[in-house]
């Protein structure tokens, strides 16, 4: 597989192609950046020293990538917006694309453009997209134009909750979502508020009390419950960083902690990245730092009837470039585990 990374400057682009330069069936043709083009990818990026060859970041030019014979997909790791109008030639010129942005993670642009403030660029290509968590995507999503790659935070909370709600365990109402996230899933950016000073000895919410993240997760919550489902959800900084804890209480209902896990057993029994804890072991993002896991555990408060699910992951790995790798390897009919760990 010739693949192309459009935006590699940027925590995940950098992630992403670490993982692709290992892989074994992938052969990195283009790496693009508008900020570093004709800069070697070694110099920017010194972790890849000896392992690059002589690639050099290419201007990010849609229209050249799309006739290039060297490459048959492309990965966008891109911010929303650059990313859908960058996405419309590949798609004429049939290219595959796995989209790292939150482009095409949203069925509705009404919904986009609420929650990110601007219309989308290219509404018509929603109907060619599919987004994509390989463990819980319905079927033929592999023959799609587009995969939406999903959020990090919405991989923390999707995972757990999902099964549970298709298979009607849970009712879908009064759910209550906190994230603990490392300060790479904010970007690279010269911020006083992401720096190290600041956020060194600090733990603070934001995004309150809705977070872009907050349009994907009930859109596809609501999806898995065949009705509408609202949840409140708070994120927080915390310093470290990668790295994504999550903590959901849901009302226990009828259902018990033994069908809970029966189901998460029948749904993730054979999936490599899936790690079911037993009820009283907890998650920890130490666990799963640099791997494309998710470990997920739940417990049954007899006291409130609550359940109490907690899941942790690498936010820029299993959240981000090690999911659209694992997206990579299933499309293309390569070992799911290919490149990752």
């Amino acid at each position: 597989m010739k693949a192309a990374i459009a935006g590699a400057s940027g925590y995940t682009g950098e992630t992403l192609l670490r993982l692709l330069a290992a892989h074994p069936h992938v052969q990195l043709t283009t790496v693009t950046s508008r900020s570093l083009a004709g800069q070697p990818v070694e110099k920017t990026h010194p972790a890849m020293r000896g392992r690059i060859g002589n690639l050099c970041f290419s201007p990010s030019q849609p229209e050249k990538l799309a006739v290039d014979s060297n490459i048959d997909l492309v990965f966008l790791a891109l911010p929303h917006g650059a990313a859908a109008t960058f996405a419309s030639p590949l798609v004429e010129a049939g290219k595959k694309i796995i989209d790292l942005s939150a482009d095409f993670r949203l069925g509705s642009p009404e919904l986009y453009a609420d929650y990110y403030g601007q219309e989308h660029p290219h509404p018509e290509l929603l109907q060619c997209a599919s987004y994509v968590i390989p463990e819980i995507a319905p079927s033929g999503w592999e023959k799609s134009a587009i995969v939406a790659c999903p959020g990090c935070y919405p991989t923390s909370i999707l995972m757990p909750l999902v099964p549970l709600l298709e298979n009607k365990l849970l009712d879908g109402r009064n759910i209550v979502i906190n994230s603990l996230s490392g300060i790479s899933g904010a970007g690279k950016k010269a911020d006083l508020f992401y720096s190290f000073a600041e956020r060194q000895e600090s733990v603070v919410a934001y995004g309150l009390p809705r977070h872009r993240h907050l349009s994907e997760i009930e859109e596809q919550l609501s999806a898995a419950a065949g009705t509408s489902v609202v949840v409140q959800f708070a994120p927080h900084l915390v310093p470290m960083k990668a790295g994504i804890a999550t903590t959901i209480t849901v009302p226990g209902g009828e259902s018990s902690l033994e069908c809970l896990y029966r189901v998460w057993e029948k749904n993730y029994g054979n999936s490599p990245f899936v790690t079911i804890l037993p009820s009283g072991t907890f998650p920890d993002t130490a666990h799963v730092k640099g791997t494309n896991r998710i470990e997920i555990s739940a417990l049954h408060d007899r006291r409130t009837g609550n359940f109490v699910i907690t899941s942790a992951i690498d936010n820029l790995i299993k959240g981000a470039a090690g999911q659209a790798v694992q997206i990579m390897n299933l499309m293309c009919g390569f070992p799911e585990t290919a490149g990752l760990i």
